[in-house]
C-alpha cells in the first residue's frame, strides 16, 4: 500500500469517528429535549399540568396553597415541590367533580390490573385536611413517597393497595383518623396476602395517629428505621385465615416509643392505647433491632411487643422475636397472647414477659 493510500485511509477514518463522535451529543440532546418540566404556581391548576404531562416528565410546584384533588394515571412522573414541603395540597373547588375528590382523597395515583401505573415518584409535598386520605394509591408499581407530609386526614395519611415494589421513605405522617401509613392487599374484599415484591418502608416519622404504620395482609416486605411516638398504636402487622399467610417480613431497626393515646374501639379492634409493635395473624416475620420503649396502656392489645390472636380467630406463627430493646411497657414489655406455635424470642434486653420467663 502506497503512502498516498494509507493518508486517504487514516483521513477516513478520522472522518468517521468525527461523525460517530457529534452523533452522540445530538441524540442526548433530543432525548432531553423529551422530557419536560411543567412548573405550576398557586392558583393554577396541578391536574392540568398532570394531564400534559407525559412519561419521564416532571410536574414541580412552587411554594404555596393548592386547593383541588389530583389524579395521577401516567407512569414515569415526578410530581413535586421546588422547596421541600413548601407545596401543600388542601381540599378545594378546583377539582371537586373528580372521583379523588368525591372520594375525600388529596392526591390519587391509581392503574388497574392489567395496566398498573408504574414509576411514579411524589418528593417534598405537603398533603393536608382532607376527609379520606391524604394520598391513596392502588395498582401501581415501584411508587415512590420520598419527604411527603400528610396530616390531618380523616382515615390514612399515606396509603396503597394492590400494589408492588414501593418506596416510602422519609416521609412525615401526623395526626392523621387512621393509620399515618398504610399498605394493604386489598380493602374491598378478604384475600390471601399478596407479595409486595420487597416494598420498604424506611426512615419514615409516625405522630399522633391512631396507628402509625399498618401492614395488612402482605409478604415480602421491609419496615426499618421508622420513629413511631404520640399514636395509640405504634405499629400493626395484620394477618388472618387467608391463603397464602400474612408474613415473611421484616421489622428491624425502629424506634417506637411513648405510644399512650388513647383511641376508641372500633367494629375490628378493641380500645387502642398504649402498644408498641403487634403482630396479629402472620407467619414467619422477624422483629428485630428494635427500640421499643414507653409504651403504656390498658388494652388488651397493651405492651412493648406483643403477639396477639387475630380477631378471626387465625395465630400467629413462626415468628421470630430477636435482639431487641423493650423496657418500660406496660402491661408488658413482651406479650405473647397467642396460641400459635414456633414463635421464639430470644436475645431481647426487656423486664416483664407475658408468660414470665421470656426476658
Amino acid at each position: 500500500m502506497t503512502r498516498r493510500q494509507i493518508t486517504h485511509l487514516v483521513c477516513a477514518a478520522a472522518v468517521v469517528a468525527s461523525g460517530l463522535g457529534a452523533a452522540a451529543p445530538a441524540d442526548h440532546r433530543t432525548a432531553r429535549q423529551l422530557l419536560k418540566v411543567h412548573r405550576v404556581q398557586p392558583g393554577e391548576s396541578i391536574q392540568q399540568a398532570v394531564d400534559a404531562a407525559r412519561p419521564g416528565d416532571t410536574v414541580v410546584l412552587s411554594p404555596g396553597t393548592y386547593r383541588e384533588s389530583v389524579t395521577i394515571t401516567v407512569s414515569d412522573l415526578t410530581l413535586r415541590s421546588s422547596i421541600a414541603g413548601r407545596a401543600v395540597i388542601v381540599p378545594g373547588p378546583a377539582s371537586a367533580d373528580s372521583a379523588c375528590a368525591k372520594a375525600g382523597n388529596g392526591i390519587c395515583v391509581t392503574g388497574t390490573k392489567s395496566s398498573p401505573v408504574k414509576g411514579v415518584t411524589l418528593r417534598s409535598l405537603t398533603i393536608r385536611d382532607f376527609t379520606k386520605n391524604g394520598l391513596w394509591a392502588a395498582w401501581t408499581d415501584q411508587l415512590k413517597v420520598q419527604s411527603v407530609t400528610a396530616e390531618k386526614n380523616g382515615q390514612w395519611g399515606i396509603a396503597e393497595e394492590r400494589s408492588v415494589r414501593s418506596e416510602f421513605s422519609r416521609n412525615i405522617a401526623e395526626g392523621n383518623g387512621d393509620a399515618g401509613l398504610f399498605v394493604a392487599n386489598t380493602v374491598d374484599r378478604e384475600d390471601g396476602a399478596q407479595d409486595s415484591q420487597g416494598t420498604v418502608i424506611s426512615h419514615n416519622r409516625l405522630l399522633g395517629n391512631r396507628i402509625g404504620i399498618t401492614v395488612r395482609r402482605l409478604r415480602n416486605m421491609t419496615v426499618e428505621h421508622n420513629e413511631a411516638t404520640g399514636n395509640c398504636t405504634g405499629m400493626f402487622v395484620v394477618g388472618d385465615e387467608g391463603t397464602p399467610r400474612a408474613g415473611a417480613m421484616t421489622v428491624r431497626r425502629n424506634f417506637v416509643h411513648t405510644n399512650n393515646k388513647t383511641c376508641p374501639k372500633t367494629a375490628r379492634l378493641p380500645f387502642l392505647q398504649g402498644s408498641g409493635i403487634v403482630l396479629t395473624g402472620t407467619e414467619k416475620t422477624v422483629v428485630t433491632k428494635n427500640r421499643v420503649v414507653d409504651n403504656v396502656g390498658t388494652s388488651p392489645l397493651s405492651g412493648g411487643i406483643v403477639l396477639f390472636k387475630s380477631f378471626v380467630g387465625a395465630t400467629s406463627e413462626s415468628n421470630e422475636i430477636r435482639d431487641n430493646v423493650v423496657l418500660r411497657n406496660s402491661t408488658a414489655d413482651l406479650a405473647d397472647r397467642d396460641t400459635g406455635k414456633n414463635n421464639t424470642f430470644r436475645g431481647n434486653t426487656c423486664t416483664v414477659s407475658e408468660p414470665a420467663g421470656m426476658c
